[in-house]
């Protein structure tokens, strides 16, 4: 499946760019993050504290273990403060 990849704020920093589009076979969040982490040195930084990671499909907040059949974007980005 293709899939649009987005990264926010820090991650968008140590990945090198905002947005990627990808071809995997990844069934969950968790599978598409290997994936991504076994491509290069600066994604393996980028994923390596997931309590620092949260995520959403298609727009959606989920969990790394979320399904990714039918979706068409996934978003990273570090935790979200109130202020």
């Amino acid at each position: 499946m293709t899939l649009e990849i987005l990264y926010f704020a820090w991650l968008r920093e140590r990945i090198g760019h905002p947005r990627e589009t990808v071809e995997t076979q990844a069934e969950t969040v968790a599978a598409l993050i290997d994936e991504l982490r076994a491509r290069e040195d600066r994604y393996a930084l980028a994923f390596s504290d997931l309590d620092a990671v949260r995520v959403a499909v298609d727009q959606d907040l989920c969990d790394m273990d979320t399904p990714l059949a039918g979706a068409r974007e996934v978003a990273f980005f570090p935790p979200m403060t109130g202020g």
